[in-house]
C-alpha cells in the first residue's frame, strides 16, 4: 500500500513538474492560432516614464537618450527618475540631462526606500493619463512608446507589456541558458495575451499602466510589477503583450548576480501567491489555469523535486532501477556546486542552471517565511 501510495506521489509531482515547464508551453504554441489584432498608432497620450534608481550611473545616461529619442512627441512625455539615496553619479548626470530637458524630472529620496515605495510616490506625483513603468537599464526602441501606448485607445485594456529582448555580452557562463528561457517566456505571454487577453506578471523592465488603473504595492513587496500586473487582472482589465514594443536589457554575467537576482524574486513571488492565491478557483477559468500552469507549479517545484527524491529513495528499497534514480538525482542536486566550471558541457550547465534556480526559489521562501522587514534591493551589476 505504501508503495503504491510512493508510485502515486512520485507520478504526480513528475507530471507537475513537466506540465509546467514542458506541456503547458509546448501546448501553447502548438494550439495557438489567434494573432494579435490590428491596432492603429495613437500618439496624443500623455506619458508618464517612472523610473526608480540606485546607483545607475553606468546606464542612467544611454536610458534617458533612449527615451528622448523615441518616435513620439516628447511634448507629451514627462520622465519622473526617482534615486533611491544614490551614492554615485547617478543624481549628478540627470541633474545635468534636466537642464536641457524640461521633461527631465528628478525626485531624490534621502533614505532607502526600495523599488515599490518610489514607484508608489512617483505614481502619486504624476498626473499623466498613461504611466509606463521602466527600469534603468532597460534601453528603448525609438518605436517603444507608441507601440506599447496604441493599444489604450480601447477602454478595456489597462496594460500593455513590451517586448524586453535580452543581451549578453559573452556566450560563457549562463548568459546564453537565461537569455533562451526569457525569449521563450516572452512567446508564451504573447499567446497567452492573444487567446486570453492576460498575461501571467508584466517583466518589470518596461510596461505601461493606465495611470488611474495604478494599484499601489503594499509595503516591503518585491516584485511590484507582478502584483499590478495581477491586480489589473483580478479587477477586470485586460494585460496585453506588444511582440513590437522592443527595448533590451543586459542580462547579468556572473551566475552568482542571477542567483541573488533570482532569490528577490522569488521572495515576490510567495508574496504574491498569498494575495492573490483567489484567482485560482475556480480552476476552469483561463486566468486560474495560466497562472497554476505558468507560474504556481513553478514556484513549488523546488519541494516537488525534494518530494520526488524521496519518494525515489522509499523506492529504492525495493528497485534497483530507483536505487539508480536516486543516485542519479542526488549528482543533479550537486550540479550547481560547479556551474562555474561547466561551460563546455552544455547539457550539465543547463540542468546545473536548472536546480540552481530552484535553489534560490528555495532560499527565497525561506527569507518569505521569516518575514519582509524590507525591500531595499540592490541593482544587479550592469555590464556596462
Amino acid at each position: 500500500m505504501i508503495t503504491y501510495i510512493a508510485y502515486s506521489i512520485l507520478g504526480i509531482c513528475t507530471l507537475g513538474v513537466l506540465h509546467s515547464y514542458v506541456l503547458y508551453p509546448f501546448t501553447l504554441l502548438l494550439f495557438a492560432n489567434k494573432k494579435a489584432k490590428e491596432v492603429k498608432e495613437n500618439s496624443t497620450f500623455k506619458i508618464g516614464i517612472l523610473v526608480a534608481a540606485y546607483n545607475e550611473e553606468k546606464v542612467i545616461a544611454e536610458k534617458l537618450f533612449s527615451v528622448l529619442n523615441s518616435d513620439y512627441p516628447m511634448s507629451l512625455v514627462n520622465i519622473y527618475i526617482g534615486s533611491d539615496a544614490s551614492t554615485d553619479k547617478t543624481n549628478s548626470i540627470v541633474e545635468q540631462l534636466a537642464r536641457t530637458h524640461s521633461n527631465i524630472h528628478l525626485i531624490n529620496f534621502p533614505g532607502r526606500t526600495g523599488k515599490a515605495g518610489i514607484i508608489n510616490q512617483l505614481a502619486e506625483k504624476c498626473k499623466d493619463e498613461i504611466f509606463i513603468l521602466t527600469d534603468a537599464n532597460v534601453i528603448f526602441d525609438k518605436n517603444t512608446i507608441k507601440n506599447l501606448v496604441k493599444h489604450f485607445s480601447y477602454p478595456e485594456v489597462h496594460q500593455v507589456c513590451s517586448n524586453i529582448i535580452k543581451t549578453s555580452n559573452t556566450d560563457v557562463s549562463i548568459q546564453p541558458l537565461e537569455k533562451n528561457y526569457l525569449n521563450l517566456e516572452n512567446k508564451i505571454k504573447a499567446v497567452e495575451s492573444n487567446t486570453w487577453q492576460l498575461v501571467i506578471g508584466a517583466e518589470g523592465g518596461c510596461y505601461a499602466i493606465r495611470g488611474n488603473k495604478y494599484i499601489p504595492v503594499p509595503k516591503n513587496y518585491f516584485m511590484d510589477d507582478f502584483y499590478i500586473t495581477m491586480g489589473v487582472i483580478n479587477n477586470g482589465g485586460k494585460v496585453l503583450f506588444e511582440k513590437e514594443a522592443i527595448c533590451f536589457e543586459d542580462l547579468p554575467s556572473e551566475s552568482s548576480e542571477e542567483f541573488k537576482r533570482k532569490v528577490r524574486i522569488s521572495i515576490g513571488n510567495y508574496q504574491n501567491l498569498s494575495s492573490y492565491k483567489h484567482l485560482l478557483w475556480p480552476p476552469w477559468k483561463a486566468v486560474a489555469y495560466a497562472f497554476f500552469s505558468h507560474k504556481v507549479l513553478r514556484w513549488i517545484t523546488p519541494f516537488l523535486l525534494f518530494i520526488i527524491y524521496g519518494c525515489s529513495l522509499y523506492l529504492a528499497l525495493h528497485s534497483r532501477i530507483f536505487l539508480g534514480l536516486s543516485v542519479l538525482q542526488l549528482f543533479l542536486f550537486m550540479l550547481p556546486l560547479f556551474i562555474n566550471v561547466l561551460n563546455p558541457i552544455k547539457p550539465l550547465l543547463f540542468i546545473a542552471h536548472f536546480y540552481n534556480m530552484n535553489y534560490a526559489l528555495l532560499k527565497g521562501f525561506i527569507m518569505y517565511s521569516k518575514g519582509v522587514r524590507s525591500s531595499v534591493w540592490e541593482p544587479t551589476k550592469r555590464n556596462a
